[in-house]
């Protein structure tokens, strides 16, 4: 059997009230939206991986080459926004 505790935040007040309105609109009230979301944090939700793409296989590493100076790119941002 679980207990329920009192738990105190202190948000900005606009935060609360969007919640509340959330909250409202989902016909929840913001406790359980907190509850929900406290119990998302605590799962270990594994990412399985995908296999790629036969695009993004090809451009795999494409960039690892090609090299631009960070001083050139500096020169080419001042002359494009000053």
């Amino acid at each position: 059997m679980n207990t329920q505790t009192k738990l105190t935040l202190r948000l900005d007040e606009t935060l609360i009230e969007r919640a509340k309105r959330y909250a409202q609109q989902h016909h929840q009230s913001v406790s359980q939206l907190v509850a929900k979301y406290f119990s998302l944090l605590d799962q270990n939700k594994r990412i399985e991986k995908t296999e790629n793409t036969p695009i993004v296989q090809f451009l795999r590493g494409s960039l690892r080459h090609a090299r631009v100076a960070k001083e050139d790119y500096h020169r080419h941002l001042e002359k494009k926004y000053l």
